[in-house]
């Protein structure tokens, strides 16, 4: 038995997210089980990372995989380059030790969040930035980072129903790039609830828009309840950038 390991990147915005859904296909998870189980002739399940959202992309996106089938990396890049669609491209395949399990094996992760801050959108960048065309303080943006970082129960922050998993999570850094008009907003944590970095990023832009001061998300984070913070960001404007091990 082998266990492969892919590295992959994609364009999410016209699939439904990474997780397979019974009722829908159209997924990532669901177009590369349903090509590998067809290459190794085997039902292959795929082990993700974790979950982006419908139209979120990745740039570094690690899943796993188990076969009997004795295919060497080559073989498994090459097929997926000719039979994969032109928006998902695997970039590197590796045998790992059979224990490795790409979600549980994840120590952190770092997701980018790209804004277009101009009068006017750009339109060849409509599918990988969120417009907003007043001007952002960043400086305003930034203070109210203090009170996410470090450890919190991001409950206002997610759109997680159960309440049995954990809302409690650690993120190490929120940094500010500035690039022209683009401003991006790039996120490590050990791990990020749903819609969590989609949810703290338009609280941060309604910051910099000047309709919530900074030190009101110390208030919304205390509050534990997802009414609280209403802004959510635009799922085309995220990425999965790295995912450490």
């Amino acid at each position: 038995m082998k266990n492969i390991k892919l590295t992959l990147q994609y364009d999410g915005t016209r699939y439904k997210g990474w997780q397979k859904q019974k009722e829908e296909d159209n997924t990532i998870q669901g177009k590369l089980e349903a090509l590998l189980s067809k290459m190794t002739e085997e039902e292959i399940q795929l082990h993700g990372c974790g979950r982006t959202d419908a139209g979120v992309h990745a740039l570094n996106y690690v899943a796993n995989f188990q076969t009997s089938k004795d295919l060497t990396a080559e073989y498994i890049l090459d097929y997926c380059y000719k039979y994969l669609p032109q928006d998902i491209q695997i970039m590197q395949v590796e045998e790992v030790p059979l224990k490795f399990h790409a979600r549980y094996n994840a120590k952190s992760k770092t997701y980018v969040y790209s804004i277009y801050n101009y009068k006017y959108r750009d339109v060849f960048n409509l599918k990988y930035a969120t417009h907003v065309e007043e001007p952002l303080d960043i400086d305003k943006m930034r203070e109210a980072t203090k009170y996410l970082i470090g450890t919190h129960d991001f409950q206002s922050f997610t759109t997680l129903k159960s309440k049995t998993k954990s809302t409690v999570r650690t993120v190490h850094s929120i940094n500010f790039t500035k690039d022209g008009d683009y401003i991006n907003i790039s996120y490590t944590g050990d791990g990020f609830l749903m819609n969590m970095v989609r949810i703290i990023t338009g609280t941060l832009i309604e910051v910099g828009l000047g309709i919530i001061p900074p030190e009101e998300v110390e208030d919304i984070r205390d509050k534990k309840e997802r009414k609280y913070a209403k802004a959510v960001a635009e799922a085309k404007g995220l990425f999965l950038k790295e995912v450490y091990y």
